[in-house]
């Protein structure tokens, strides 16, 4: 059975433009390396898209976070060059967590991307609560927070309930 790569919101407002960091930049080659990993193994890749529109400002998530981002159809929503790959799926998401990866038939599912203590946890866990059986994992060099102590914060919440971290 197929292995999931799930690449979450790798997109240029989370790596180098709206609320880009270092540490993001820096996992774009790891995170290159693992899709091409599943890529030779012919096992299955899902990206996800933070998705927003131009009222983000007047939604809940911009009155908290009102840094304007992954707005539909701006460079900045765009999965960063040279990480997508032809016949992977795109979901496009329209806050943390996708509430439907219960209708995905997965045997075994990585997480890799960003935000780790937002997206990635918030998307790990929602997996892990609808296939509590299967394998669930986080590659922590592939991912990165909205600081380093938050990223250590969600990979110790996520190991604790069960998520394998790497």
């Amino acid at each position: 059975m197929k292995k999931t790569l799930i690449v979450v919101d790798m997109q240029n407002d989370f790596i180098d433009m709206a609320l880009g960091t270092n540490e993001a930049v820096a996992i774009v080659p790891k995170v290159r390396e693992k899709i091409e990993e599943y890529v030779k193994n012919g096992d299955e890749i899902i990206f996800t898209r933070d998705t927003h529109g131009e009222d983000y400002m007047e939604t809940n998530e911009g009155k908290n976070l009102p840094v304007p981002h992954c707005i539909k159809g701006t460079r900045g929503w765009e999965i960063a060059d040279g990480l997508y790959v032809n016949g992977a799926k795109i979901i496009d998401k329209p806050n943390f967590g996708w509430k439907n990866w219960d209708k995905e038939d997965f045997c075994e599912v990585e997480l890799v991307g960003l935000c780790t203590d937002i997206c990635v946890v918030s998307n790990a866990l929602i997996i892990k609560a609808a296939f509590p059986e299967i394998k669930v994992s986080v590659d922590s060099g592939c991912c990165a927070g909205v600081t380093p102590e938050t990223h250590k914060a969600a990979l110790e919440t996520m190991k604790m309930c069960q998520i394998n971290v790497m």
